[in-house]
């Protein structure tokens, strides 16, 4: 069971969490569509639409019961994040907005994440940077108890996030950071700081409030090699690629 992500969800109401929702929903605009295949899947925060661009057919989005519904067909309610319902290596590309710092559990569920994706599939997670503005505030107002992000986030750094990933044979592709306006909690600030945007991506680009990280699971040894496997294909003719059974349990 995931912590408090109600009081995420409620966050993501104030000037701040709109915000932090416009600038990870334009960046997952930009990176889904180029990323090609059939099965994508976001985990949580069904309130962030990290799919909306892709250009996959089948897209779900798996939310926890504790989880405010939000009436969407694409919407599938879990007990929790440790178990995903899907068949081992059926998607192509999954989406974690913020799930990570709020679980219990997070190596569990990136171990499943991992499970689940094909060879060469895709993973997006986005968080909070310890090593920012926004950080340092949180650090500070947790001595005071009066909190600037939800109190019970424990934030992953980017570089522990990427050893994570690579002892699950995930190889990071790219980390993008944003939101470099100050801590602040009203949306006049936080509008007129917005020429931070570009500074910030230009002269102290690792101290964004946000992270995304996109990431590929690679598998060791996985080599096609041309003429042996032509050859193989002439004597299976009639045989039903394996991809094709993937996509056929996940249909069922």
């Amino acid at each position: 069971m995931e912590k408090h992500i109600i009081d995420l969800d409620a966050w993501l109401q104030l000037p701040a969490g709109q915000y932090v929702k416009r600038w990870e929903e334009n960046l997952f605009d930009q990176l889904t569509p180029d990323i090609f295949g059939y099965h994508a899947l976001q985990v949580g925060l069904p309130q962030i639409d990290a799919l909306r661009a892709s250009r996959m057919p089948h897209r779900w989005i798996a939310q926890e019961e504790a989880e405010r519904s939000f009436g969407n067909p694409r919407v599938a309610v879990l007990h929790d994040f440790a178990e995903f319902p899907f068949a081992s290596q059926s998607l192509d590309l999954v989406v974690l907005p913020h799930v990570l710092e709020f679980a219990e559990e997070p190596h569990q569920i990136l171990r499943e994440v991992e499970r689940i994706l094909i060879p060469e599939g895709r993973v997006i997670i986005s968080g909070f940077n310890r090593a920012s503005l926004w950080g340092m505030r949180q650090a500070t107002d947790r001595l005071r108890k009066r909190y600037y992000l939800p109190k019970e986030g424990e934030f992953i750094s980017p570089a522990r996030l990427r050893d994570w990933m690579k002892l699950l044979n995930m190889e990071v592709s790219a980390t993008h950071f944003g939101c470099y306006a100050p801590p602040f909690r009203s949306e006049k600030w936080l509008q007129r700081y917005q020429f931070t945007e570009k500074a910030g991506t230009r002269w102290w680009p690792v101290f964004g409030a946000v992270y995304v990280m996109e990431a590929v699971k690679r598998v060791r040894g996985m080599h096609l090699i041309g003429p042996a496997w032509k050859k193989q294909r002439a004597r299976r003719a009639q045989a039903v690629p394996a991809v094709n059974q993937v996509n056929k349990q996940t249909h069922e």
